[in-house]
């Protein structure tokens, strides 16, 4: 049986993933400037996966009895496109921390399917945070 301390960290994941495929969605939309350009698509693609990950975690919450949120952690999309990326690398740290601390709930609890669906998320969301990393420092 699944404890609730998962399930809850599986809900605050959907949450955070909502979260920030708004907020590089309409970075994505809304970054201007002559730098906006490189970066624009890179914000929608992450955007895509972001949602992505929301369903996954969705589908196995809804799977081990849970029901997903549907409200999205708060959303930051800055002004200035150095203002975005400071807002996606923190996103991407929290994420971080966030999918470290479910991976070692679900293994504890012998969840491996839950264990491996985060580790592979968990990639994806150190392939992000490196991208925004790179992103700020030109």
């Amino acid at each position: 049986m699944t404890s609730e301390k998962l399930m809850e960290l599986l809900n605050k994941g959907i949450a955070r993933e909502l979260q920030v495929s708004v907020q590089y969605m309409w970075q994505h939309v809304l970054a201007k400037g002559v730098e906006s350009a490189a970066v624009e698509d890179i914000f929608r693609k992450i955007a895509i996966t972001e949602m992505k990950h929301a369903e996954e975690i969705a589908e196995r919450l809804t799977y081990l009895g849970g029901t997903p949120t549907t409200k999205p952690d708060p959303i930051f999309i800055g002004g200035s496109l150095q203002e975005m990326l400071q807002a996606d690398i923190k996103a991407e740290e929290e994420a971080i921390a966030i999918y470290k601390q479910t991976i070692k709930v679900a293994d504890e609890e012998g969840d491996i399917t839950t264990r491996r669906l985060f580790e592979e998320i968990l990639g994806a969301e150190e392939e992000h945070h490196d991208t925004f990393t790179k992103l700020l420092e030109k």
